[in-house]
């Protein structure tokens, strides 16, 4: 029974250091020693330079491809299953592979619930993530979830802009009830952005429901990949008469042209989480970090005590 009041020992995936190393700070411990061997042919191998018997072991480590940042998690989980780990929560700031999370047409894998079951065949007791694409995906899991909201550390820095006049946007329908959610907390109106795509990442036609004339609009979804969309609504709200807009994103992926489409849009500003690492900079971006809401849910987790005080909305 003493290992039950011990700490917990955090390590971190080597995609997501940075941040690791901003979470450990704030929960007020320090990065447990991992070392990384690296074969010849890229095959990687993952060790513990320190016990983890009986302990609780958090995992830090976003999932963006490529798939080796998957693996080294996969591996880590598995190393401390081994390791006789009395508890391994995998903290998945960013859950990749989300985008596959229903068969949208025929002969395509389910990737999220594939990844659902690599994580837990692998290891992990439980599993600690922010703004799922689909959160339908927490039910692809047999171990608990728990499902961070982005909204938790953005919406503080909406009300410290002080703007009035605001209008909450959804870049799709399927982002409406994101949408919803940050209108009903802020009061204010919603927009809708009616999209058609001929091929993946790529609109066709995009159409607004609602009126963005003499608003400060913020459009907020879930990720930012090549940013086409966001770019594409921000021009045609300005366009509308807009007084300005600006976008919330969670997961900053950022792939392809997305910065320069960033630099040359109608937005004033991209809010983003340090859920991924950005790969470039940009007067534009705004990173408002995730470390301190991952640190105190984890700090709860350890303690066993109730996480709904976390969710905003």
């Amino acid at each position: 029974m003493e290992n039950m009041h011990l700490p917990p020992k955090i390590f971190a995936c080597s995609q997501s250091l940075d941040l690791a190393h901003k979470i450990a700070k704030e929960y007020g411990a320090e990065l447990g020693d991992v070392k990384l061997s690296k074969f010849s042919d890229g095959e990687f191998q993952p060790a513990f330079e320190e016990s983890v018997r009986g302990r609780r072991v958090f995992i830090i480590g976003s999932t963006f491809p490529n798939a080796d940042n998957l693996m080294e998690m996969l591996l880590m989980l598995d190393g401390a299953k081994r390791a006789s780990a009395r508890h391994i929560t995998a903290v998945i700031p960013y859950f990749g592979w989300a985008r596959q999370d229903r068969k949208d047409k025929p002969r395509v894998a389910i990737g999220a619930k594939l990844v659902a079951n690599l994580l837990q065949s692998a290891g992990a007791t439980r599993v600690m993530t922010m703004d799922l694409h689909a959160d339908q995906i927490q039910g692809f899991f047999e171990k608990p979830v728990d499902h961070l909201f982005a909204s938790t550390i953005f919406l503080p820095y909406i009300e410290s802009l002080g703007l009035d006049d605001i209008t909450i946007a959804s870049p799709d329908m399927g982002g409406s009830k994101r949408a919803y959610a940050y209108s009903k907390y802020l009061k204010s109106d919603v927009v809708i952005c009616y999209k058609q795509r001929e091929k993946a990442n790529e609109v066709s036609t995009m159409e607004l429901i609602g009126k963005v004339k003499g608003k400060n609009v913020i459009l907020v979804d879930d990720m930012v990949d090549t940013a086409g969309t966001l770019t594409k609504a921000a021009d045609l709200m300005m366009e509308r008469g807009a007084k300005s807009v600006r976008a919330i994103t969670t997961h900053p992926i950022l792939s392809g042209n997305a910065y320069e489409r960033i630099d040359n849009s109608a937005l004033t500003e991209l809010i983003v989480s340090d859920t991924i690492p950005l790969k470039s900079s940009s007067s534009k971006i705004k990173v408002v970090s995730c470390a301190p809401l991952f640190a105190e849910v984890m700090h709860k987790v350890q303690d066993n005590t109730s996480i709904s005080d976390k969710f905003i909305i």
